[in-house]
């Protein structure tokens, strides 16, 4: 199917976030290991106060490990949620930074939608960002995390200053 959507340049602030972790090889993922991860999280998003975007469940990918990547499913929150993370959980921070976004839509394919997204930073002459942060997706809160064709978005963390 053709990818219709077209990629644009923001700027978000720094966002506290509490969720779970989840390490594993791009395999694993694959077969639905963060699919679990988000449905378990999903079922203990009561535990969490003070969630400044409730209709949002964030999928944050870091550094590509030995073996595969780190994910967290998680939830953004104002800063009087930190003293409170339940059981289980970790609070992160991700820093004010400008991000590469596309939305993704139901039915279009995955890897279509990640390879417009880099094809445009390229295409523009942007740097990816040299954060640990690779990418993150937000996805609809009410979405079935076993979904095979969700719909979310993908913010690229760029650096505006253009290759030289």
């Amino acid at each position: 199917m053709k990818q219709s959507q077209s990629v644009e340049l923001i700027g978000k602030e720094a966002a506290t976030l509490i969720g779970l972790k989840w390490e594993g090889t791009f395999a694993e993922a694959g077969a639905g290991g963060i699919r679990e991860v988000q449905t378990e999280f999903k079922l203990r998003l009561h535990e969490i106060g003070n969630v400044m975007h409730p209709d949002e469940l964030l999928g944050l990918s870091y550094h590509v490990t030995e073996i595969g990547f780190v994910h967290y499913v998680a939830v953004q929150v104002d800063d009087v949620a930190s003293s409170s993370v339940p059981e289980g959980m970790v609070q992160f921070k991700i820093p004010a930074h400008d991000y590469a976004k596309y939305s993704h839509i139901k039915g279009e394919s995955i890897e279509s939608s990640y390879h417009q997204i880099y094809a445009w930073i390229e295409e523009q002459g942007l740097r990816l960002s040299n954060e640990p942060l690779t990418h993150y997706e937000v996805y609809p809160m009410e979405q079935d995390s076993n979904d095979h064709e969700p719909e979310f978005s993908i913010f690229v963390p760029i650096n505006k200053k253009k290759l030289e």
